[in-house]
């Protein structure tokens, strides 16, 4: 009988150090993420927790440390090659969803695609598809000030999975929403994660949302306190 195959590394940080003026925020955090893991960032507020996830996302840069995405090190890339590779490699899912508001739910879910110059029939295809994936197919002509907060949220993953990343980024993602809608979402995020082979680092004081995670790395300071593996996940 074969051994199973070994998901690829995706992502590998080591030894990140990062401050705001004077004061420390990271001190030494590495961690290593595979093609479709979910991963769980949890900790106290002040922990570093959104800090370690826009050093990841290359949004900043670390004090000291070195980030490699698959075979490239954020690290030597300029300006433009990191805005290049987020858009390509890189979705984000914000707590506050950040959808353009004088656009409609189908239009913030096609931006990324039109800025990648992805073919109109293919974005109008790609987007019609997800948006009924996640469940919002029928609010497609909808502003979001029309939206709820669940479908606002639905149409921010929609955005942030319609250019097929591999690394997927989100900050609170249910912290938002009531406990309903928030369990959805989750269970929206874990299907979506396996079907498409995403990694997902999900930044959470929620224990339901690590829950969906396969491990929880947990701050405290600016250091990794723990690092466990999920009793209900497994890669």
């Amino acid at each position: 009988m074969s051994a199973p195959v070994q998901p690829s590394l995706l992502l590998r940080a080591s030894d990140l150090h990062h401050a705001y003026g004077e004061r420390p925020v990271l001190a030494g955090v590495s961690l290593r993420l595979h093609a479709g893991e979910r991963v769980a960032l949890t900790g106290p507020s002040g922990s570093g927790k959104t800090t370690l996830l826009n050093l990841l996302g290359g949004v900043d840069r670390p004090r000291s440390g070195r980030i490699d995405v698959e075979d490239v090190c954020l690290n030597d890339l300029d300006g433009d090659g990191l805005a290049a590779l987020r858009r390509r490699s890189f979705g984000t899912i914000f707590q506050f969803f950040h959808l353009l508001p004088t656009l409609t739910a189908a239009e913030n879910v096609e931006l990324p695609l039109q800025l990648l110059g992805v073919p109109a029939s293919e974005r109008l295809d790609r987007v019609a598809s997800l948006l009924e994936r996640v469940g919002v197919a029928h609010r497609a002509d909808a502003p979001p000030g029309q939206l709820s907060g669940g479908e606002m949220q639905r149409v921010a993953i929609a955005r942030a999975l319609v250019h097929r990343p591999r690394l997927l980024l989100a900050d609170e993602p249910t912290g938002n929403l009531d406990s309903r809608n928030g369990q959805r979402i989750l269970e929206l995020l874990r299907e979506l994660t396996d079907a498409t082979g995403t990694a997902l680092v999900l930044v959470t004081h929620s224990s339901e949302a690590a829950a969906i995670c396969h491990r929880e790395i947990r701050l405290r300071d600016g250091i990794i306190e723990a690092e466990t593996a999920s009793s209900n996940e497994r890669l």
